[in-house]
């Protein structure tokens, strides 16, 4: 599948996901069926309910994530943060209460009506210092070096491209700065029915790294210190209902599939001395 054609799929199945919010649908990461969205065990019980207190309703309906990167990201005040693939806004939100009102935290997201959900929620969380940008994350619309922090919440494995994903955090981080992200990622070959799954690009798992293979890309963008920590191993029956909603012959593959998949909290740093790399976007070093 081409780069545009995820792209798009992955525009539609989140600007929905906005729209069914707005209408008091609980959103997910999981696959639409003939009764709506499909909630799977990647999105459940993410934010405890002291975190959350006072934060819009819309922003935990909204939650798409996978993991909780604001608390393993261990932010400081003053600090800025960006969110890549923002959604709702709810990491940035969670990010500006710990980062305070002297720092800062962008969302960046590709999609208009989550973008303005997020406005939305800012407004009625009354946070000052946050802002939603509207771009992609292959080419984050930032100036280099200005960013402390990069977290990201189970969005990085829909990139089609995801060398360019990790040499654009690089270029906006500073010397330094932190990659802190959650997101799924593989043990071992994951079998082909599902990566050809068009859903499950859109649903977390077809598109994500190998747990090898997210270490060498970003090793080869440019970051050191490199650890990828499990925070979840799913069983094949916690994903049953999940892949079977989306065609998949579950029992065919069991063994093929249980334990393969994970959360993970995938962290990195930008060296202090390091030169940034070459610009992805074209007019950002004329």
């Amino acid at each position: 599948m081409h780069d545009p054609d995820i792209k798009e799929l992955v525009r539609v199945k989140y600007g929905n996901a906005a729209l069914q919010v707005k209408t008091g649908s609980k959103s997910c990461c999981g696959t639409v069926s003939a009764s709506g969205l499909s909630c799977d065990p990647v999105t459940k019980d993410l934010y405890d309910a002291s975190e959350t207190r006072g934060l819009p309703e819309e922003a935990m309906l909204a939650s798409l994530g996978c993991g909780n990167p604001t608390t393993l990201a261990k932010l400081n005040s003053g600090e800025v943060v960006l969110d890549l693939g923002s959604g709702g806004g709810i990491d940035v939100l969670l990010s500006a209460r710990r980062v305070g009102p002297s720092g800062k935290a962008y969302g960046l997201d590709m999609t208009d009506e989550m973008l303005s959900l997020a406005n939305e929620n800012k407004r009625k969380a009354g946070v000052e210092n946050v802002e939603f940008l509207k771009g992609e994350i292959e080419n984050i619309p930032l100036p280099g070096n200005s960013v402390d922090v990069i977290i990201s919440n189970c969005v990085i494995n829909l990139s089609a491209d995801k060398d360019r994903v990790l040499r654009e955090a690089f270029r906006v981080l500073k010397p330094g700065g932190r990659f802190a992200v959650s997101d799924v990622v593989t043990r071992g070959a994951i079998p082909d029915e599902i990566r050809e799954k068009v859903l499950l690009w859109v649903g977390c798992i077809a598109g994500a790294l190998e747990e090898t293979e997210y270490r060498s890309k970003l090793k080869a963008a440019g970051f050191e210190q490199i650890e990828v920590e499990p925070t979840r191993i799913y069983r094949v029956e916690e994903a049953r209902e999940f892949l079977s909603s989306a065609g998949v012959n579950v029992d065919g593959i069991a063994s093929q599939v249980d334990e393969k998949f994970m959360t993970a909290f995938v962290r990195a740093v930008k060296p202090t001395t390091s030169v940034t790399m070459a610009c992805c976007q074209p007019t950002c070093c004329n």
